[in-house]
């Protein structure tokens, strides 16, 4: 791999309001008083692309994103904190609102999604993958049509599988295309045997995170690693996941082996949870100012 290498980043970066209340909402009319609320840069593959860029990666995020305030917020903050933006034409720029407690619960409510990518940015997406040194393809209908259409020649592709049980059949594609895949403990109680189960299915690497557990990984070979979580101020746990594979993937182009890929991708996660963004660099900026509603 080239001294300078280049990361594609493929998937959803969206506009967020997030509102954090004493306990999540029941199912049932009532009325509740915001602790705090505030807008900032969202999306799984927009976090791995602002921590790949906080660690020195040329990266190139390939993203939905419309030509309203919304899209034009987010392409700004993002290309201000060092990621090469590509935006992929949409009619809508996707937009949440997630309502949240102190205990790490969280409710995504989805105000709008995306078009369905044209075969034309399809093509020039795919390009743009096929020319980069590594492929985040993360779980979207943009990642699903990128795997089907083809186009993304034999770079090396990384996903990252959130919270799987091992059955879903959605998730399915992304597991068979992928060369390295990252996934949480969350629907799985023996996570060992689900990283199996995907090795089998072609992966030469599977890493799972385990919150406060740390995280484990395992080789096609069967050489198993694990690593405790870093003590941290926590202020926010939404993006970790999304650091910690950034971490570990920056670590790994530069030669890293796994257990010292691991070690980068703790500390990356760390930055994530001591900070109520997805990468502390948003309020670096002089537009920071539009991220944080008092």
């Amino acid at each position: 791999m080239s001294s300078d290498p280049v990361v594609a980043v493929c998937g959803p970066a969206s506009w967020n309001h997030l509102i954090l209340l004493d306990r999540l909402p029941e199912p049932v009319p009532h009325m509740q008083f915001a602790r705090r609320s505030w807008h900032t840069v969202g999306g799984t593959s927009a976090g791995k692309a602002l921590h790949l860029a906080g660690l020195g990666i040329d990266v190139r995020l390939c993203s939905p994103l419309a030509a309203d305030d919304d899209g034009e917020l987010v392409c700004d903050l993002l290309t201000a904190a060092g990621v090469t933006v590509q935006p992929i034409a949409s009619d809508r720029t996707e937009r949440h609102v997630n309502l949240m407690d102190d205990h790490g619960g969280r409710v995504s409510l989805y105000v709008s999604v995306p078009s369905t990518p044209s075969p034309s940015t399809l093509q020039s997406t795919g390009a743009t993958v096929a020319a980069a040194d590594v492929a985040v393809i993360d779980l979207s209908e943009l990642g699903v049509l990128l795997l089907e259409s083809g186009v993304v020649g034999q770079t090396p592709l990384w996903v990252d599988l959130h919270d799987y049980d091992g059955s879903s059949a959605f998730h399915e594609p992304f597991v068979r295309a992928s060369d390295v895949l990252f996934m949480n403990d969350d629907r799985t109680d023996n996570p060992w045997e689900l990283m199996r189960s995907c090795i089998e299915r072609g992966p030469r690497l599977a890493v799972c995170t385990r919150g406060a557990d740390g995280a484990i990984a395992l080789e096609a070979n069967g050489a198993r690693h694990e690593i405790s979580a870093l003590p941290a101020d926590v202020v926010d746990t939404n993006g970790a996941g999304d650091a910690f594979m950034a971490g570990f993937l920056a670590a790994t182009v530069r030669g890293a082996a796994v257990a010292q890929a691991l070690e980068a991708a703790a500390a990356q996660a760390r930055i994530a949870i001591e900070t109520e963004h997805l990468h502390p660099v948003l309020l670096e900026h002089p537009m920071s100012g539009v991220i944080q509603t008092p």
